[in-house]
């Protein structure tokens, strides 16, 4: 594999440049106590440097907007309004070019996570359980980047795992320097690192938590590392594992759906972390002194601020009446049209913000529900799908579906379930296929209809800056 013992040439600087479009994450340090070149000395800097990590995932260029807004764009799912603030524009069209701003910065930012949790993987504080515990999440944190990056940024590896992915950097700049250069890895390698990371997280993630930090959903938990195990095998094509790992969750994780509607709408609304185990496995958080501001997801999708991106006609469409996720669309006026808003994100209004959802049970569920029906299950996929859209919509009649009509089912009803979660693109890209983002016209910044399973554009550019920097990455094909 393709590692290095150094961190990306160039990335502390552009790091250090993230924040031109808005609040700046970096001017205080992303540690939040612990300074990028300072040592970890005992359990209360592991913390902080681990809260470090989790803010620069918080980062309106990261989870807090561009990511999950991209990853929905990107697909079929939502389009940017004719009326809009200017934001992400190139993204509507496919138009984005290898110097594009936000591109650069969910690169850079992506590595800068990335060093603040090798430095936590890397110390040499004896073993413990507030110890373990804080390398098991430094382990998941930086499998989620590595995840993100590659979906993003190289071919899916469902056909092309012998592809260029991307650079993978394992060891902190405190140990291997700043300036050494390393070689993109391959699609296959960079899983291989993902995985090893995740099964070393939930080696030595302790059963009971630790009482440095919170016992919540916006930290990662045992059962949280094999939520995220069960997508990467899932996108990796790995159906007997992912099985394995969604299964882990479902027996011992002990996680719930909402049972009711009112519990659902209650679950919707909510702007605070959970303890209780309903719905929600990890998500980010964006209290009243930690929130993107008017740069976050909810005021782009929001009527009452940017409500940009907005749900396609097509995508509306797929919600029966009955379907109590329907709500989390609103109908609306925009101008003289009428337009559909993305209600997920309901707490502009408040100082204290919506949680950022990253990982959710019905998503684990259904990636069961898909695992089975590859491995020719068919009783067991509709089984775990039935769970998920039943509850969902009371009236629906159970799917008896098999063979293609129930593959094709399972597929919809993931992108009804993680509709504006930012996924539906990587869904387009694993399952290697050509899709049709709907032209809504003149409510429609532009439009960017037909999207092939050999366009380029489905790998967005390596940076410019990173590529002129360190001439072992290769560019993407296209740019």
């Amino acid at each position: 594999m393709k590692r290095t013992n150094a961190y990306i040439s160039g990335l502390l600087l552009v790091a250090t440049m993230a924040t031109s479009c808005g609040k700046d994450f970096l001017k205080e340090d992303p540690s939040v106590g612990v300074s990028v070149d300072g040592a970890i000395l005992n359990e209360s800097n592991m913390v902080e440097a681990l809260a470090g990590t989790y803010r620069i995932l918080d980062n309106y260029y990261l989870f807090g907007r561009n990511t999950l807004v991209w990853g929905d764009l990107l697909g079929d799912n939502t389009y940017i309004s004719a009326s809009n603030s200017g934001r992400l524009l190139p993204y509507n069209n496919y138009t984005y070019v290898s110097n594009n701003a936000e591109n650069l910065q969910q690169w850079s930012q992506s590595y800068f996570a990335i060093l603040q949790a090798n430095r936590v993987i890397a110390t040499k504080l004896p073993e413990s359980n507030n110890v373990n515990q804080f390398k098991a999440e430094a382990y998941t944190l930086r499998a989620l980047l590595y995840l993100n990056l590659v979906n993003y940024y190289a071919k899916p590896a469902t056909v092309f795992p012998d592809a260029d992915g991307v650079p993978v950097v394992t060891v902190p700049t405190n140990i291997g320097g700043a300036l050494i250069k390393p070689a993109r890895a391959k699609v296959s390698e960079v899983y291989d690192q993902i995985i090893s990371d995740l099964n070393t997280a939930f080696t030595i993630m302790p059963e009971t938590s630790s009482t440095l930090h919170a016992n919540n959903t916006n930290f990662i938990t045992k059962y949280a590392i094999k939520a995220l195990q069960a997508r990467a095998y899932l996108y990796r094509g790995d159906y007997e594992n992912a099985k394995s790992a969604a299964l882990a969750v479902v027996e011992k994780g002990g996680y719930t759906l909402a049972a009711t509607q009112a519990a659902f709408n209650s679950y919707w609304g909510s702007n605070v972390a959970r303890a209780d185990k309903l719905e929600t496995i990890f998500e980010i958080n964006n209290s009243t002194t930690a929130n993107n501001g008017q740069e976050g997801i909810d005021w782009m999708y929001s009527r009452t601020n940017f409500g940009d991106v907005l749900v396609t006609d097509d995508t509306y469409a797929l919600y029966a009446a009955t379907d109590i996720r329907r709500n989390l669309i609103v109908q609306a006026p925009r101008g003289t049209n009428t337009v559909n808003y993305i209600n997920k994100y309901q707490n502009t209004a408040n100082a204290d913000r919506d949680e950022v959802k990253l990982l959710r049970y019905a998503e684990v569920l259904l990636t069961l529900s898909e695992s089975y029906y590859r491995l020719k299950d068919e009783g067991n996929a509709r089984l775990y799908l039935n769970m998920v859209a039943q509850k969902r919509d009371p009236s629906l009649v159970a799917y008896t579906f098999t063979g293609d009509e129930l593959f094709n089912a399972i597929i919809t009803e993931r992108r009804k379930e993680l509709a504006f979660e930012g996924l539906r693109f990587f869904d387009l890209k694993r399952l290697n296929v050509d899709f049709t983002r709907q032209n809504m016209g003149a409510k429609a910044y532009t439009s960017f209809e037909n999207v092939k399973k050999t366009d380029t554009h489905l790998q967005l550019p390596i940076p410019e800056l990173e590529t002129a920097n360190n001439p072992n990455v290769s560019p993407n094909p296209g740019y």
